[in-house]
């Protein structure tokens, strides 16, 4: 007979891959709080933008990583998401807090319908078919009949939301916190739908289509749905940008934020959650880092008018060394220390 190991023995791992997460998760609850406390008020505004991309880049990562659905037009999502926010606002008053649920509601439908009618698109067509909808819909924002609501090509300006806590948090720490709580609560959401039933079918679409359909998986409607769930994401990431920003156009809305969600989701690890972190701080932080480098040293003043080819070049030494992204690079590594400390090497005689 096999011997039965003693549950005690089952549950000692498991209780130690917990409490490391959670350890983990508390020094990150920890630095994320105390970022606007520490750092200036340029720098909290950088953190507030990669909460904003963290989002979006997750919304892709959920249609492409976790679905297979490659897509290379979320920067229209982005866009609705962040014009719903700013006509609302600035049109019917509606609270800024309450124009991210409509924002995203707005976004789920648009991304349910653009789904469901290219269901039959696989592979390099549907890519081609949502970056014709990254490229139509900022010309389409610029139209004479709807300037009065999209502002043309001026865009919409609007002010940032104000602190209810007054003078104890600044209007910039205050919308830092609010990012952060939108954030959490998303990235939960995601979890806990990655780890069920839904999630199950997603990464099965992903592998074998052909086999999901033939397990009872309705391909078309699970397809459509996850585009629904990612332009949710990306919409409310765009009526986000609204209140950090403060202003919203056409232009800042070109099909460019949809590569640089793509980039983001490449580098952070596409078919991780928390990899979307990483992305989101690359796409930030990497253009700021290169002009600080040039400032600093004179002689690397070239960094600050190469952005692109310094992202190329980052770009293929992530897929050469990191093929799974940051994310991956991360896992691999705690992998080796796990079988490390589980199994410590001989000493040498």
């Amino acid at each position: 007979m096999t011997p039965v190991r003693p549950t005690a023995e089952i549950a000692g791992p498991i209780g130690r891959r917990i409490s490391g997460r959670m350890r983990w998760l508390v020094a990150l609850l920890v630095v994320v709080v105390a970022v606007p406390f520490v750092f200036s008020n340029y720098h909290v505004f950088q953190a507030t933008q990669i909460l904003v991309y963290a989002i979006a880049v997750l919304g892709f990562n959920l249609l492409t990583g976790f679905s297979g659905q490659i897509s290379l037009g979320n920067g229209a999502f982005y866009a609705i998401g962040a014009y719903v926010a700013a006509i609302l606002m600035t049109h019917f008053n509606v609270p800024y807090w309450a124009t991210l649920p409509i924002a995203g509601a707005v976004c789920f439908g648009v991304g349910f319908l653009f789904g469901r009618s290219a269901t039959r698109l696989e592979g390099l067509y549907l890519a081609l078919a949502t970056f014709g909808l990254a490229i139509a819909l900022p010309q389409v924002l610029k139209l004479d009949a709807i300037e009065p609501w999209t502002g043309g090509s001026q865009g919409v300006v609007l002010s940032k939301p104000a602190s209810p806590l007054g003078d104890a948090v600044s209007d910039d720490r205050w919308l830092y916190f609010f990012c952060l709580a939108v954030a959490i609560v998303l990235f939960t959401v995601a979890w806990n739908v990655m780890r069920g039933r839904t999630g199950r079918a997603m990464i099965a679409l992903r592998d074998h289509p052909i086999a999901a359909g033939t397990m009872g998986i309705h391909v078309p409607s699970y397809k459509a749905r996850v585009f629904g769930i990612s332009a949710m994401y990306t919409g409310v990431a765009g009526a986000l940008s609204v209140l950090v920003a403060g202003f919203v156009s056409p232009d800042s809305v070109t099909f460019l934020l949809s590569i640089y969600l793509l980039i983001g989701g490449v580098v952070g690890g596409v078919a991780s959650i928390f990899g979307s972190l990483f992305g989101a701080a690359f796409i930030e932080l990497v253009p700021d880092l290169a002009k600080q480098a040039s400032e600093l040293w004179p002689s690397l003043h070239w960094l600050a008018d190469v952005q692109w080819p310094v992202y190329g070049v980052l770009l293929i030494v992530t897929m050469m060394l990191m093929p799974g992204g940051l994310a991956g690079l991360v896992y691999s590594v705690q992998l080796r220390l796990a079988q490390r400390r589980n199994h410590p090497p001989r000493p040498r005689p």
